[in-house]
């Protein structure tokens, strides 16, 4: 479906056709630069208005609504009650009743008032940005983690929904003792009994924190660093990490098609291993109430030792995507310019035509050094042995690589050092085994200690 440029005289409303279970409009009231205004230059007003009107669609057939109708409807300036003009607002309301719509999609953040106001005005239900993202991920959550961090997500959004804009919420509930007396309103009610259900889950949050702790400290007694993917939503996160990892995470063409949070075994070229982390996809305008829920999922990101930044590259807003991502890295206080820990892969290259491709390649090697970038794609295979030695090169940074001459007598030692290092090297020379490994900076004293190691430059 093509959307349609709505300003003023708009084109005429396609045939509804049958009326269907969870027909929806979807509207991009986008603001409009004004001329001169270089302080504007946001995301927002940057990015292309129908790239951002496919993204909304693309989240509402995400829970399986049948998009009737979309449009854009470019504004001025934001009105405080409705959020749209009144003459757009009063077009919508043949739009709604001709094809048999019930619900719209603002893809904005509405505020309450606005929200009742353009109900009441179009009599269906209106959704908002962040209400319909909160409606995908609570589908989404399979785990019981993910559910619990979904109902908070949603519930500090429904708290902020109670206010006297629905009349309602003021009815008073009877009161306590013989004197009687005002009671309790029914948004004071609501409100009571959220925040005690918010104090629940924060609390079943903190064990699930604990619980995560517990299992990092496993792996941190054993040398597999963590790898963490990133990226914007349907960027190909899940599909580069089932190519890694020879898992089987659900990928698929849509947002948010990944949810909960998955580990697996990386296997590096030279032996080593690593595990790598399938996060939930970033979006621009993410809730923030997400982002606070997602915190001890997202934890996962903040302890890893390297974050593959992965770029959907083929997408025309990949640039915008980009800087999405930036933000949320640094609600979680990430720097997303940290070259040492971040390695960004541009992915989907498969998408272009030869000349294209060279021309990428040839982008990425004017990058500098510590802002490296690996040109792949998820779908065929292609450029990830390169991708997999540049990981394993940023792992051995902070790591140390020994010589080593073991008894090969010695067998506790030798196993200790095939649970615990790398094994680069080990030859067999006149009863002893002449090893090389690299170790974490945690247990370069055990091994120097324990066995006849010399340092040497890492390969």
């Amino acid at each position: 479906m093509e959307p349609r440029n709505w300003q003023g005289g708009a084109d005429r409303p396609r045939s509804a056709g049958a009326s269907g279970s969870g027909r929806v409009i979807v509207i991009g009231p986008y603001l409009r630069m004004r001329r001169g205004n270089a302080d504007a230059q946001t995301d927002e007003h940057v990015r292309d208005f129908e790239a951002r009107l496919d993204e909304a669609k693309g989240l509402a057939r995400a829970i399986d609504l049948e998009v009737a109708d979309a449009l854009i409807a470019p504004i001025a300036q934001i009105r405080p009650a409705t959020y749209l003009g009144k003459g757009k607002v009063e077009e919508i309301i043949g739009l709604v009743g001709g094809n048999a719509i019930e619900l719209v999609v603002m893809d904005c953040a509405l505020s309450p008032i606005q929200q009742r106001n353009l109900e009441k005005a179009w009599n269906t239900k209106v959704l908002d940005r962040t209400g319909l993202i909160l409606e995908i991920f609570g589908r989404r959550a399979k785990t019981k983690e993910g559910a619990l961090q979904v109902e908070l997500a949603h519930l500090n959004y429904q708290r902020s929904r109670l206010v006297r804009s629905w009349t309602h919420l003021e009815r008073q509930r009877g009161g306590f003792g013989f004197m009687g007396g005002p009671g309790e309103t029914q948004i004071e009610a609501d409100r009571r009994q959220i925040g005690e259900r918010i104090v629940r889950l924060q609390n079943e949050l903190k064990k699930v924190q604990a619980t995560r702790r517990l299992h990092r400290a496993g792996r941190q007694r054993v040398p597999y660093r963590v790898v963490a993917l990133v990226g914007y939503t349907n960027a190909g996160k899940s599909t580069l990490f089932n190519r890694l990892t020879r898992a089987d995470v659900q990928a698929a063409d849509m947002l948010f098609a990944t949810l909960d949070p998955t580990l697996r075994a990386l296997n590096l070229p030279y032996g080593g291993k690593a595990m790598l982390s399938d996060t939930v996809g970033f979006i621009s305008n993410l809730p923030t109430q997400l982002v606070a829920a997602f915190r001890a999922t997202l934890e996962e990101v903040l302890e890893a030792d390297v974050i593959l930044h992965v770029r959907d590259i083929s997408h025309e807003d990949a640039e915008a995507q980009e800087r999405d991502v930036d933000s949320v890295l640094r609600q979680l206080g990430i720097n997303p310019e940290d070259g040492e820990r971040i390695i960004e892969v541009w992915n989907k290259i498969d998408r272009f035509t030869p000349e294209e491709r060279e021309n990428l390649q040839n982008i990425a090697a004017r990058r500098p050094a510590d802002h490296s970038c690996f040109l792949v794609s998820a779908a065929t295979g292609e450029g990830l042995e390169a991708l997999l030695a540049g990981i394993e090169r940023r792992l051995a940074a902070t790591r140390t690589t020994l010589n080593l001459s073991i008894d090969a007598s010695d067998g506790a030692g030798i196993s200790w050092l095939h649970r615990n290092a790398e094994i680069l090297d080990k030859q067999l020379h006149d009863g002893r085994f002449d090893m090389t490994v690299r170790v974490d900076e945690t247990k370069r004293e055990i091994v120097v200690n324990r066995f006849d190691a010399v340092p040497q430059a890492a390969p």
